[in-house]
């Protein structure tokens, strides 16, 4: 034990993570107190506990693993039993066709016996990583109160023989299992950094599955009769009709997570095999963002900024569900709303609640459209009006009169890239000089997935791969070095931790909004942005690969 410390130090000095001056110092104090070096290097605050265990771990040839943000496979946790994993100190993290990896605190990592017995439990290969004891021991406690729950709740449930019973159904939603199972699922979810919740009744059994960065990973699966008694229980806390089975229907509801609010919007969709239910976690933390913090480029920025400081003008945000628009509008609005502006919105939902913004929700039951409110809001003196989604011929139309007439509006807009935004309102019935003189900028968005900066590998990619894909770079100074995901402790072994926006800005130009007078295509307009400097999402894309940010296959995955 003493060499390994001896060896960690060492390679802690190699890294440049502490100086000779500081080793020196604490092997001083060590002999003072009765410690070890690294004992004194992580109480002085020289370097952290976690970085030691790494080091140490590398030191040794071993793998190590981050358990703060990983995201442990319940299928893993539920191949070894809660009663062996506390007594050895392991905690069963993924799964995969024959493999199993484990974390096991580092004097574990050499003990072959508990290989064996691990690989004889659970039939499968077994791969040991290292982390930290006290993490290992905390996140036992968390996972397998959640699987050990999840299967007491699944248990209770599925011996109620009335849970089809159309006459039992609010009481069955009303009983403790029900309730603990779906407030399980909504805080695992939460503390997955899932944005939404699927959970799907399939012909056998109930799916539960989160997005997390994008990709959808299962969580759980529950016996089929459990169905209707969680989907009721969603619905009862969403305020749905929980008789309706027949047609969709939308809801809200908060919760409570660690001493915080969060608020999910649920959506319910009938299937062939009863309802699905969706659930979206809105993270007001979001609404808190600047738009710096939204992976702009300076060139795109500069062009963003540039339209929404003007006074008055039409500014829409593109994209398919999910992209980002919504964030991005109001990390603007959090910038435009200031004492002496009149900022007025109109959502269907409501998803997020401003300070000092008038947030209006359409209610198309009682008439409030977003046509309806609009014409409602112009009569409130706003200055600067945010419209969640541009759908119809009337709401466009209102939109675009109010930029011509002094106001500044923000909206939503579902077209594949910028330019079509153009050609979209016109085919809306829009005159084409109204949308040439209202239009400032349109602003198209994806989201790709940040590589994990722990794990990510550079390579030098293949010239022939390189041209077929059309990636952009600098001849002269060779191929270029990208990064690629490889997969560690720290993004559950993904490759990949968070997500960050591609942009598309393009300004309407004079030139511009002469071709959308012309009814030009959208090819034209296209042409013509790029002339006159816009850079295309994929473009913005390939800078970021150049940047080692994201990977070649990401922007391949969510850019066409």
């Amino acid at each position: 034990m003493a060499r390994r410390g001896t060896d960690t130090v060492s390679a802690l000095a190699a890294a440049g993570l502490v100086t000779a001056a500081q080793v020196e110092e604490a092997g001083r104090l060590a002999t003072e107190r009765s410690q070890t070096v690294l004992e004194v290097l992580v109480d002085l605050g020289w370097v952290d506990r976690a970085t030691v265990m790494r080091t140490a771990a590398e030191a040794a040839g071993l793998e190590y693993v981050e358990l703060t943000d990983f995201i442990v496979d319940m299928a893993a946790v539920s191949a070894v039993p809660a009663e062996f994993a506390r007594r050895a100190g392991i905690l069963p993290l993924a799964r995969e066709d024959d493999e199993i990896l484990v974390a096991v605190a580092l004097r574990q990592a050499g003990d072959i016996e508990l290989k064996d017995d691990l690989s004889r439990l659970t039939g499968a290969r077994v791969r040991f990583a290292v982390a930290n004891r006290a993490d290992i021991e905390t996140r036992i406690n968390q996972v397998y109160r959640a699987e050990g729950e999840l299967h007491d709740i699944t248990s209770d449930l599925e011996a109620d023989d009335d849970a089809d019973d159309l006459g039992n159904l609010t009481e069955v939603t009303d009983e403790a299992p029900v309730v603990r199972f779906v407030n399980l699922l909504i805080s695992q979810a939460i503390t997955d950094r899932a944005s939404d919740i699927h959970i799907e009744p399939t012909e056998r059994d109930l799916r539960v599955r989160y997005r997390i960065d994008g990709v959808l990973h299962d969580a759980h699966r529950s016996p089929k009769n459990i169905q209707n008694g969680v989907i009721s229980r969603l619905k009862i806390m969403a305020d749905m009709n929980i008789a309706e089975r027949r047609v969709p229907q939308d809801g809200r509801m908060s919760v409570t997570h660690q001493n915080r609010r969060v608020d999910l919007r649920i959506a319910t969709l009938p299937t062939v095999w009863g309802e699905k239910v969706v659930a979206r976690i809105l993270d007001t933390s979001h609404t808190q963002l600047g738009l710096g913090d939204l992976g702009f480029s300076n060139e795109n920025f500069d062009r963003f900024e540039a339209s929404y400081s003007k006074p008055y003008g039409m500014i829409l945000a593109t994209g398919p569900t999910g992209s980002g628009k919504s964030t991005t509008l109001y990390a603007t609005l959090n910038i435009l709303n200031r004492p002496d502006v009149n900022v007025i919105t109109v959502e269907d939902p409501v998803e997020y609640r401003l300070a000092g913004i008038n947030q209006v929700q359409t209610n198309a039951k009682a008439g409030l459209t977003f046509a309806s409110a609009l014409r409602s809001i112009l009569r409130a003196d706003p200055d600067i009006v945010l419209i969640g989604e541009i759908r119809d011929h009337e709401t466009a139309q209102i939109a675009v009169e109010a930029a011509l007439t002094g106001h500044l509006v923000l909206s939503t807009l579902h077209t594949n890239d910028a330019p079509s935004a153009v050609s979209r309102l016109i085919e809306m019935g829009i005159e084409p000089f109204l949308v040439g003189s209202a239009l400032d900028a349109v602003l198209a968005q994806r989201l790709c997935r940040s590589l994990c900066e722990r794990c990510k590998e550079a390579y030098v990619p293949d010239q022939a791969e390189l041209e077929r894909i059309g990636f952009d770079w600098d001849h002269d100074a060779g191929l270029p070095t990208v990064y690629r995901a490889a997969g560690c402790g720290s993004c559950s072994y993904t490759g990949y931790h968070g997500r960050m926006a591609l942009h598309e800005v393009m300004t309407v130009s004079e030139e511009v909004s002469r071709l959308a007078v012309a009814r030009a295509s959208t090819d034209e307009i296209a042409r013509v942005a790029r002339d006159q400097g816009m850079v295309t999402l994929k473009a913005d894309g390939w800078d970021k690969v150049r940047q080692g940010r994201t990977s070649i296959e990401e922007i391949l995955r969510v850019v066409a």
